[in-house]
């Protein structure tokens, strides 16, 4: 108690009034010096009493920080009845409370960043042993045409390593919070149109049959770049679940809650127990055969989502899958 400079310095001030006014006393009459000792002696008494036991509550609540310091399943705090102290531990325990989470949150999010390191070298290790062994074959295969379809394989191959590679580092923009969203007015039939652009060619080749309803003059606000990424990645998705001789159907309609996109393919549509998982990131179906990489879908809701819209994606009852974009007005 007394290593408190402040408590000393009180203590000596207590001690000189005292004395003064003993003296004083004791020079008008005996009894009043004896009074005014005994009266000090017991007011001295009672502060050292009351303090001491404040200090021992104060030691007993560093005790608890150091447990919850240095011990992971510690987080009780004693209660108290003391008035400020108990405003004191009542603060102290929200702040543990709230490291705990931090905490738990940080170990959720190393342990995902493990799996998903884990995920993208796998994802990236299937092409490039195929290019190895394509490359292994390419040297010393005699067949021009053959090497002319091996050289076309590998190209692909790679195409598909950068597509991976650049949605990984959007991904990782979008979780870092680097990416900026513009906010601005988008007409929608001309976020489709731009979407739509790359894919033309690939549709007329495939014989995939298009069908668009997007009225005119039908506006959401958002970032135009990143909303035509997010489109394009669900295009690419009913495009291969089409095939040749599919079909896609993109419509738009507007109320006054909100505004929603819908694309259609006449795919086979999605298996029962993979619909919850359709947005995970680098979930790639219950069929072993699943095609893709599990990153377009990923990134399409994460895109949206940040813009405050939201995404489903659902089986339609006449077959093929249903995407659903929806933002408020």
């Amino acid at each position: 108690m007394f290593r408190n400079r402040e408590i000393r310095r009180l203590a000596v001030v207590f001690a000189v009034i005292t004395a003064a006014f003993a003296a004083a006393g004791f020079v008008v009459q005996p009894a009043a010096g004896l009074l005014i000792l005994g009266s000090a002696a017991a007011f001295g008494t009672a502060f050292g009493v009351f303090t001491k036991a404040r200090y021992k509550s104060i030691a007993r609540l560093s005790e608890q920080i150091d447990l919850v310091l240095h011990n992971a399943d510690h987080l009780f705090l004693g209660e108290t009845s003391e008035g400020e102290l108990s405003i004191l531990q009542s603060e102290i325990t929200k702040m543990t409370l709230r490291i705990r989470e931090q905490n738990d949150a940080l170990k959720k999010e190393k342990e995902h960043l493990a799996e998903s390191m884990t995920d993208i070298a796998h994802q990236l290790r299937t092409p490039l042993t195929s290019v190895n062994l394509i490359l292994s074959l390419l040297e010393n295969h005699p067949d021009e045409t053959e090497r002319k379809a091996m050289i076309r394989e590998t190209k692909e191959l790679f195409v598909q390593m950068d597509w991976l590679l650049t949605s990984l580092l959007k991904l990782s923009r979008l979780d870092a919070g680097i990416a900026v969203f513009q906010r601005e007015k988008i007409d929608v039939r001309s976020l489709i149109s731009s979407a739509l652009h790359p894919f033309l060619l690939s549709m007329e080749l495939h014989n995939i049959a298009l069908q668009t309803d997007v009225p005119e003059g039908i506006l959401i606000w958002g970032d135009f770049s990143w909303l035509s990424e997010a489109v394009q990645n669900i295009l690419k998705n009913c495009m291969e679940s089409a095939g040749d001789g599919g079909r896609i159907v993109i419509a738009c309609e507007e109320n006054p809650l909100f505004t929603e996109i819908v694309i259609r393919d006449s795919g086979a549509g999605f298996a029962k127990e993979d619909v919850p998982h359709l947005f995970d990131r680098f979930y790639r179906g219950k069929d072993a055969g699943a095609a893709g990489y599990g990153i377009g879908l990923a990134l399409c809701k994460t895109i949206i989502a940040r813009q405050g819209g939201t995404i489903t994606a659902k089986n339609h009852p006449q077959g093929g899958a249903v995407f659903a974009i929806r933002f408020s007005k």
